[in-house]
């Protein structure tokens, strides 16, 4: 792996943890292969970007750019993805962050539904993420392509469901809404909740 700024984050669980909502098997391979090939990818962007400044050498700027943005978000989405899960998660959010829900959605029901909507609908590769948008200061969801496409600058992850089919592919196989049913089993609310409290200060 290059190095780098970036490293692939140890989970706080293992492999094993969160089945039957997450195979030990999809768990490895999602976190030690493809999670570390963005890590790899981000490093390797910037090395790229500091040899390009060295020699005065744009000429490969857009593709390079473009490197950077996919692996870094990646791997940042990949990050938020497992600190979202827990083998102890479940149930429905309560507090402030419940409070925040019902405001913004009409009720945790609603906001459930348009998750797993948003994740089930995305063309092709993407994530449906929960987010703190701090301009209308409430929860939005969205629809984000590959890693970084179509989502409202400034807005801070707060819940990722990763909807790219090496996420499901091998236990759910084309059946994606049945795993974004499941994960509801093992989403981390305290984890969530406080995202949103850092995110709101």
């Amino acid at each position: 792996m290059a190095e780098g700024p970036y490293t692939l984050p140890d989970l706080a669980y293992d492999f094993a943890a969160l089945e039957p909502h997450m195979s030990a098997q999809v768990l490895e391979l999602h976190h030690d292969k493809h999670h570390a090939a963005y890590v790899k990818g981000a490093n390797t962007a910037l090395e790229a970007l500091s040899e390009a400044r060295a020699n005065d050498d744009f000429s490969d700027i857009t593709k390079l750019q473009k490197d950077l943005a996919f692996h870094v978000s990646g791997h940042i989405l990949h990050s938020l993805f497992w600190e979202n899960l827990s083998p102890d998660g479940g149930g429905k959010p309560e507090g402030e962050l419940a409070e925040q829900i019902d405001k913004d959605f009409g009720g945790f029901d609603r906001f459930q539904s348009h998750m797993k909507e948003a994740a089930a609908t995305v063309q092709g590769s993407g994530w449906a993420l929960a987010t703190w948008e701090p301009a209308a200061q409430r929860i939005i969801v969205q629809q984000v392509y590959d890693h970084q496409g179509n989502h409202g600058q400034g807005s801070v992850p707060l819940l990722a469901f990763d909807a790219w089919e090496h996420a499901y592919y091998l236990q759910y196989k084309n059946v994606k809404a049945d795993f974004f049913e499941a994960l509801w089993n093992i989403v981390d609310w305290n984890d969530v909740a406080g995202k949103l409290t850092a995110a709101r200060d």
